[in-house]
């Protein structure tokens, strides 16, 4: 999911900055922005609510059992809060929860797009995407696949591909499983951390970050740069889709909504100061294409450094 942050100015960060480093306030900011998700689906007819009873309503317990990796230990910068939820993404209702989420968040990113907005962001990334690769890529990582949304858009863009997804929470892995199922869709899902995934050396054509550096400090986005240049082969693409820092709409965003948003996303300011294209030089990569594919979001693509 993406969110919203100003940049400048520096007052305006040092004071949301504040108001959140005190608990109970921090506690009210993302129950509000919770909230303001849940009211802005409903209202475009995303039945947030049912769909995540019905969700809740499952024993869980084979499907977690079937992706999960019990001797995984988790990074200290993932088991804080995010999204407004205290265990962060190892919960079941942060899983539950993520597409009415994604469908809320984007529906705003076009005049009048509403639920709709999340399948043209998706398609805006491929769009800029596809064209840009040398060959159609045979084998596929996507890294922190959530439930697999952006998972089942790569294997629909790339139908002979072979899919993989990796993500942290098992959780978020386990729904997305499930959703495999019901789409009839083969997907390798592997639960392991994006920075040391445990897979093989060049063994991937296109690696893929979808809505996913904005929520990681810089250490561990540099680390994942590194890990993609060792997965994949020669000639191969690492492409990242997020927030786009040099958006007007983020210079122009208020304070009490980046309050609000702010709450839920806790490395915003280090993803906003990151020289992205430099740390993709640093890893290996060639100098990236760096392309606005909606008012605030935009596509870096880096081709594998010889």
């Amino acid at each position: 999911m993406t969110a919203a942050v100003q940049n400048s100015p520096n007052w305006a960060v040092h004071l949301v900055n504040g108001i959140l480093a005190i608990k109970p306030l921090a506690k009210i900011a993302k129950h509000q922005a919770r909230q303001m998700m849940i009211k802005r689906a409903e209202k475009i007819g995303v039945p947030w609510t049912k769909a995540v009873e019905k969700l809740q309503a499952r024993d869980w317990s084979t499907d977690l059992a079937q992706v999960q990796n019990p001797q995984l230990a988790y990074p200290e910068y993932y088991t804080t809060s995010f999204h407004a939820y205290d265990k962060g993404n190892l919960s079941w209702l942060a899983a539950f929860e993520v597409e009415p989420a994604a469908h809320a968040v984007h529906a705003k990113i076009w005049p009048g797009a509403e639920a709709q907005g999340d399948r043209q962001l998706r398609q805006s990334y491929h769009n800029i995407l596809k064209p840009l690769l040398s060959q159609e890529p045979r084998d596929i990582l996507d890294v922190g696949c959530s439930v697999g949304l952006s998972t089942f858009a790569l294997q629909q863009v790339y139908p002979q591909a072979k899919v993989t997804g990796l993500d942290l929470s098992p959780y978020f892995l386990a729904v997305a499983n499930y959703r495999a199922q019901q789409h009839q869709a083969h997907i390798n899902w592997v639960h392991a951390a994006a920075e040391s995934t445990g897979l093989p050396d060049k063994s991937f054509d296109l690696v893929s970050l979808f809505l996913i550096c904005h929520e990681l400090p810089q250490a561990p986005t540099k680390q994942i740069f590194a890990e993609a240049r060792r997965l994949l082969r020669p000639g191969g693409h690492l492409a990242i889709m997020d927030m786009n820092p040099k958006s007007e709409i983020y210079k122009k965003m208020p304070a009490y909504i980046l309050t609000l948003l702010k709450s839920t996303e806790p490395y915003l300011d280090e993803y906003f100061s990151l020289d992205i294209e430099q740390a993709l030089i640093d890893a290996g990569f060639k100098r990236p294409t760096i392309t606005s594919n909606t008012p605030r979001h935009r596509t870096v693509i880096a081709q594998v450094r010889d």
